[in-house]
This record gives C-alpha cells, structure tokens and sequence, in this order.
C-alpha cells in the first residue's frame, strides 16, 4: 500500500511536530541501548525479511492484543465493544511502522514522527487520528512490556528467508534495540516536564 494511501501516516509531513528530542539526544540514547551500525544494518536486512511477511506478522500481533482484554480495551467504544473500523485504520499504519523500523532511518522526520506517535497513545493525542470515540489514553504500564512480545513473535519470521541462526539473531536483538529507543522515545508524553 503507498504510503500516501494511508490515513493518518503523516511521517514527514508538516502536520508532525518538532521532537523535544534533539538528534544529539537520541545519538546519546541510542549508546545507552548499545546500538551500533551493524544493528542498523541488521534492521535493513530484516526490511527485505520481512516485506512479503508483514500481514502475516500484524495477523499474530492482533491475535495477541485480541486474546488480551486489557489490551483490547483501548480500542473499545463506549459500549465496551471492539471499534473494528478503529482497529483496522490503526493496523495500515502498524504495517508501514514495521517497514520504518526495519528500515533504520534515523534523520529528523524519524524523531518528530516518533513523539508524534508517542501524542497519539497518550490523552494528548489518542483518537483524534482516527476521530474515534475510545479509551482516551493507553496505559503507560503497557508500554514497555509489549517489547518482549513482539520481538519474540517476530523471530520466525525474520528465520523464513534462509538466513544463519547468527544473523536471525543479530536481526532480532537489533528489533529489540530499536523498540526500546522507539518506546523510550514515545514515553516523553507521560513524563512530567524537566524528568524526561
């Protein structure tokens, strides 16, 4: 699906604001997690992993949310049903996210789209995208331990293609780097102003 296609993927558009995150910092953020330009290169490789695979990974990533109600739970309507429409409009963009994060792109409009998407789970932004009537924020609890999950999930997928155990590995451990920097990025709404 083209990019333009989506609703509400506005990555590099002026719609997204400015990070509060500098390049400077996020260079700083990614020593703390130990990522290095093999990791990046290992995201790229698992892009082309990964490029005929991606329904097939969000079909187990929603089967997970799906079989946990306190996760399904934010995109609930008021009548604490599923909102289908909501969920759907939300996986497009999930789609293209595995395609950025596997592409390692880490420039100014990758910054700004990931406090963009950090708006977007907290009050300050949740359900405007999609002019929903939902949960009105998601959980900072759940956050951080989605990592495991999906990264978890995500490894017998990147092993489809005929790669090492080594380099399976290596794909993998950079997948679990870059949800950490993406996730510490996207907490920046929750944190009180001057902790962050």
């Amino acid at each position: 699906m083209s990019q333009q296609l989506i609703p509400g993927y506005t990555y590099g558009t002026h719609e997204v604001p400015r990070s509060p995150v500098t390049i400077e910092e996020f260079e700083l953020l990614k020593q703390a997690v130990l990522f290095t330009d093999e990791d990046a290169r290992h995201l790229q490789l698992s892009e082309k992993v990964l490029e005929d695979q991606v329904e097939a990974v969000l079909d187990v990533w929603y089967g997970f949310i799906g079989s946990l109600p306190q996760l399904l739970y934010y995109f609930t309507r008021p009548d604490g049903q599923a909102d289908g429409a909501y969920l759907a409009a939300v996986r497009k963009r999930f789609a293209q996210w595995i395609r950025d994060t596997a592409r390692a792109n880490y420039d100014q409009s990758w910054l700004d789209y990931q406090y963009e998407i950090g708006l977007r789970h907290h009050r300050t932004g949740k359900n405007t995208t999609d002019h929903v009537n939902s949960v009105a924020n998601i959980g900072f609890r759940y956050l951080f331990p989605l990592i495991f999950p999906v990264t978890i999930t995500l490894k017998p997928f990147l092993a489809k293609k005929g790669h090492s155990a080594e380099v399976v590995e290596k794909m993998q451990q950079a997948w679990v780097k870059s949800l950490l920097l993406q996730i510490t990025l996207w907490s920046q709404p929750y944190i009180k102003p001057g902790d962050f």
